[in-house]
């Protein structure tokens, strides 16, 4: 009787802005004979460090990691950034208009 454990990625997702979507199995098995598994999902953005990950995992990674599509990415974030920015201020202004009412 030998239980073994394997932990693989066994899908691998790449969604619209670029980013990698990612399963994990994790599978206990007794002679070879799956007893029991589970899952667990991570993202990684474009341009993230995936070094730590299986080789398959850092191909996908720099086959669809362009220049182009990490550029993209970066100037979403940034604007996103930029425009949440300006929603605080918008909303500190207001509340500081009815304070000083």
């Amino acid at each position: 009787m030998a239980l073994t454990k394997t932990v693989i990625v066994d899908r691998i997702e790449i969604i619209e802005n670029g980013s990698l979507q990612l399963r994990t199995k994790t599978s206990i098995q007794e002679d070879g004979v799956e007893l029991s598994s589970s899952y667990t999902r991570e993202s990684r953005t474009p341009g993230a460090d995936v070094s730590s990950y299986s080789d398959r995992v850092q191909a996908i990674a720099a086959a669809s990691w362009t220049t182009e599509i990490v550029d993209a990415y970066n100037a979403a974030v940034a604007a996103a950034e930029a425009a949440a920015a300006a929603d605080a201020a918008d909303a500190a202004a207001e509340a500081s208009l009815l304070v000083d009412e």
